[in-house]
């Protein structure tokens, strides 16, 4: 499993019962996470003591129980990068810290690429694989359904000090964006996608991982070519291990432009038990 260990302004600090305890900066935070079904006894003191809780509804989302004052939003850092935080509907700040470990990966391969690097960063939401491309000077194209995703990405390219970053923002269906990308011609050295594993586009398009990830893939892969570097897929999905991601990207990307391909689970470090919790997976195609 990979993981970073280079948060300070984020904490796992336990998990049980089907809920995290979270430190986000000075702000403590209870989550639940469904994989989190172990029921270890709830020593630590903060698990009463946090800022808000959010309980889930019998009849689905739910809300968040705000037990002490907190601000709106605030910001926290991870390495040179700002990210701003607020608590959303179902249960989400606009960060997911386990992706800080791709981050760092797809830094180090722009430095090593020792030359201008083009980014696509596909259902980009707030932002976190479009900051840090920019951060190594790399030219990115954000993409996401959602205008107001979009916006905070733009606020968190400004609170990381990338304001005057190359980069395009837009907000669009990313099937039919790729699709205009392929009838201009353009091409890319990098391509991330985090996509969700259920949504609707703009327009009310459907989108459902396990049915449109091989096709999408083979879509993307047409915006590669000989010199580029990578393809990064995340996901969240539990019926999509990141060996069936990882196969997919052999059969589509390697087949196509050799290289190598691996895959993974990500994590976080927990830190009253000294566990890793699982937090989803990657599959990486590099040149």
């Amino acid at each position: 499993m990979r993981y970073t260990k280079d948060w300070k302004d984020y904490e796992l600090i336990d998990c049980s019962s089907g809920e995290r305890l979270e430190r986000w900066g000075d702000i403590i935070l209870v989550r639940p996470d469904p994989q989190v079904i172990w029921k270890t006894p709830k020593t630590n003191p903060l698990w009463k003591k946090a800022n808000a809780y959010y309980h889930r509804s019998k009849s689905g989302g739910g809300a968040w129980d705000v037990r002490s004052k907190m601000p709106p939003f605030w910001s926290i850092n991870y390495k040179d990068l700002t990210f701003n935080i607020k608590t959303m509907g179902f249960k989400h700040t606009g960060l997911f810290p386990e992706q800080a470990v791709n981050w760092d990966y797809t830094r180090e391969i722009i430095r090593k690429a020792g030359r201008p690097v083009k980014v696509l960063n596909l259902f980009a939401y707030t932002g976190g694989a479009t900051v840090a491309p920019l951060s190594e000077n790399a030219q990115v194209v954000h993409v996401d359904a959602s205008k107001g995703m979009v916006a905070w990405a733009k606020e968190n390219a400004v609170s990381s000090g990338l304001a005057d970053g190359s980069v395009r923002w837009i907000v669009d269906d990313c099937i039919k964006f790729v699709q205009r990308e392929i009838r201009r011609g353009n091409k890319y050295d990098i391509i991330i996608m985090d996509p969700p594993s259920y949504g609707r586009g703009p327009g009310g398009e459907v989108w459902k991982l396990e049915d449109e990830v091989y096709g999408f893939v083979e879509l993307c892969s047409e915006l590669l070519y000989e010199n580029s570097l990578m393809m990064l897929i995340n996901s969240y999905t539990t019926g999509l291990s990141s060996s069936v991601m990882e196969y997919i990207l052999g059969a589509v990307v390697k087949k196509k432009f050799g290289g190598r391909i691996s895959s993974s689970e990500i994590g976080l470090p927990v830190t009253e038990t000294g566990m890793i919790l699982p937090c989803g997976a990657s599959a990486i195609w590099e040149k």
